[in-house]
């Protein structure tokens, strides 16, 4: 049997032993043991993002969704926006641009401040837009945007929605679980993230962190059935079972997860591992004359992305595939102005594993003919 290859992406990613073994058993959807963990699942969810359980008097409830963080995404737009709504997305990177895609599809009036996918949101920017036209109802950006990795700034962003007395919703689908994030703080609405992001479970879900008022105010508003977040909130309130069935496995390993977050010192541990190997990656590239796309003040450890080497025998589809070969899966870049691949530094990985992708980088380079010169590093 192979070994599996390190997934140096950001979701999914290269997971524990111990999640992936939480799997190995089926469990039934209506056991009294699944929809505890369910509940403990919820709670800890909302407490990572500083809010307290509704049992104990907090304002936000959690939500879990079947499928893709993309479909968690979808249920909140296509279920909190009114008919007579007006969408307001603020764009710089690919993530950005598929919400203002799906808003589209389902009818929603929208409008967008786009920014250079190598520049955080600007706060003045969304106050001065918000000024100008008062029938903005929701505002909606990305908090780490995986295009580049860059990291917007949510909580200065999220003063300027509520003075608008407009609804905030916050994308962390890369960052929740690694930057720290407080609901209250930012006057986040809806956040939405993953399973198979930075708290290290397996794909099969998403989830969404949401003030209760506005889920109230979200009954009867879904245009789709499988999306209707109000209805799911519900029925996980009423008997603690989804409304169709339940990715069980994927519970199950994220439940253990979130113990091991927990164990690693919650989302500072968590975060400082990944920024130690993010530290790694940048001091190895740099001596390849690797050049990274975003200034260090803006760029996450979560991923970031390169710029192709200047050198006329590189390819990416070679390197991809020569380091895949290798054990080793890296990500090809999604910027709309020049070509650039990703790496991330996130999931069960450590500063020796981002070392022996190095060298593999070193190695795969030089087999290429296409390692710079010592004068071009120097």
């Amino acid at each position: 049997m192979t070994s599996d290859k390190l997934l140096f992406t950001p979701g999914p990613l290269t997971t524990s032993a111990t999640v992936k073994s939480a799997m190995l058993r089926d469990v039934g959807s209506r056991e009294r043991e699944f929809i505890e963990t369910v509940r403990e699942i919820r709670e800890r969810l909302l407490a990572i993002g500083g809010s307290a359980s509704p049992r104990s008097g907090g304002e936000h409830e959690c939500v879990l969704m079947q499928g893709s963080g993309t479909f968690a995404i979808e249920s909140v737009i296509s279920s909190a926006i009114p008919r007579d709504g007006k969408l307001l997305v603020l764009v710089n990177g690919a993530y950005g641009r598929r919400i203002v895609q799906m808003a589209r599809i389902h009818g929603i009036e929208t409008e967008t401040i786009e920014t250079p996918e190598n520049r955080r949101i600007s706060p003045k920017a969304v106050a001065e837009r918000l000024a100008a036209s008062r029938g903005f109802t929701h505002v909606a950006v990305i908090h780490c945007e995986t295009t580049t990795g860059i990291v917007n700034p949510i909580e200065e962003i999220g003063e300027v929605v509520e003075s608008a007395a407009a609804v905030y919703i916050v994308d962390a689908m890369s960052s929740f679980g690694a930057i720290p994030v407080d609901l209250a703080a930012a006057r986040i609405d809806f956040l939405i993230s993953s399973a198979n992001k930075c708290i290290e479970g397996v794909p099969g879900f998403g989830f969404v962190l949401a003030r209760r008022s506005r889920l109230l105010e979200a009954k009867g508003r879904a245009r789709t059935l499988s999306f209707d977040l109000y209805a799911q909130w519900a029925g996980l309130e009423s008997d603690g079972q989804f409304r169709f069935t339940p990715p069980t496995h994927a519970l199950l390993a994220f439940h253990q997860a979130l113990l091991e977050l927990e164990a690693e010192g919650g989302v500072a541990g968590r975060g400082a591992r990944y920024g130690a190997n993010h530290a790694a990656l940048m001091r190895g590239v740099a001596k390849m004359g690797i050049e990274a796309y975003l200034a260090p003040d803006d760029q996450s450890s979560i991923i970031t992305t390169f710029r192709y080497p200047e050198h006329p025998r590189f390819s990416f589809a070679e390197f991809y595939e020569r380091l895949s070969q290798l054990g080793f899966v890296i990500y090809p870049g999604k910027l709309t102005a020049e070509p650039c691949f990703r790496i991330g530094t996130v999931g069960r990985l450590s500063p020796t594993d981002i070392e022996a992708l190095l060298t593999a980088m070193r190695r795969v380079l030089e087999e290429m003919g296409a390692a710079p010169s010592v004068n071009a590093v120097m």
